[in-house]
């Protein structure tokens, strides 16, 4: 069996828990398919919620952002937030207005998030920041200056609890609405890799490398983002 997150009235699912999760597998799977995340969090009574990039090491969350930054300032000693991701995989259209819904995979993670100030921790979380999407690139780059580390601040948050809900049930009617002459049907949502646009200026002779082999075209992203998650941490 699967480790699985505590579950408590912050993270039990409310509305069709048969639909909720909480082992480690399901929570980690959907966060590893996942490159841009939302995080909420409150300042003087006022809440927020940012866009950005994370990634995940073992059941700590890490994201960044710029050090000037409103809410990365907030959470410098360890302030709770959720950070949360949506996988829309369909629309759902059925015959009457009530049953129109959507097929989704979505987690919420909630944690004391803290900002990372030990120079090693900072340097190792900015190396992964790119090579847990593009595996051992880091290597091959410019070396990041002391001024750009200095720019960029990086949160960590432990997990404390999470949850997966998650649906895939396509068109569900009343009974009795299947026999109405309404059109109803799934229309699948994919994120896929489109044809690569290399930059105009590169120099002759430089060519794709393979920290990119996860990201063919027409793989869906979902797919892509596993593979090189699986490149970057072999052991999860």
């Amino acid at each position: 069996m699967s480790e699985s997150y505590p579950v408590d009235a912050m993270n039990r699912v409310k509305r069709r828990h048969d639909r909720g999760f909480y082992d480690h597998a399901t929570v980690h799977a959907l966060l590893d398919t996942a490159a841009l995340c939302h995080v909420s969090y409150v300042i003087d009574g006022q809440p927020y919620c940012t866009p950005t990039l994370f990634w995940r090491e073992g059941t700590r969350l890490y994201w960044h952002g710029s050090s000037a930054s409103r809410m990365l300032r907030n959470l410098s000693k360890g302030e709770p937030a959720c950070l949360t991701v949506t996988h829309l995989d369909s629309l759902v259209l059925a015959r009457c207005g009530f049953n129109h819904s959507a097929d989704y995979r979505s987690v919420m993670a909630f944690g004391l998030a803290r900002l990372v100030t030990d120079p090693a921790e900072k340097e190792r979380a900015l190396v992964m920041m790119v090579d847990r999407f593009f595996p051992n690139r880091t290597a091959g780059l410019r070396p990041t200056t002391a001024q750009e580390i200095k720019a960029t601040a990086v949160i960590v948050m432990e997990i404390d609890r999470a949850s997966a809900k998650i649906r895939a049930k396509g068109v569900i009617d009343d009974d009795e609405d299947y026999a109405l002459p309404i059109y109803a049907e799934r229309l699948p949502v994919r994120t896929t890799i489109g044809p690569a646009e290399p930059c105009p200026r590169l120099m002759e002779g430089v060519t794709r490398g393979a920290d990119l082999a996860p990201y063919a075209p027409g793989r869906s992203l979902d797919e892509a983002l596993t593979e090189a998650y699986a490149l970057a941490y072999p052991r999860g």
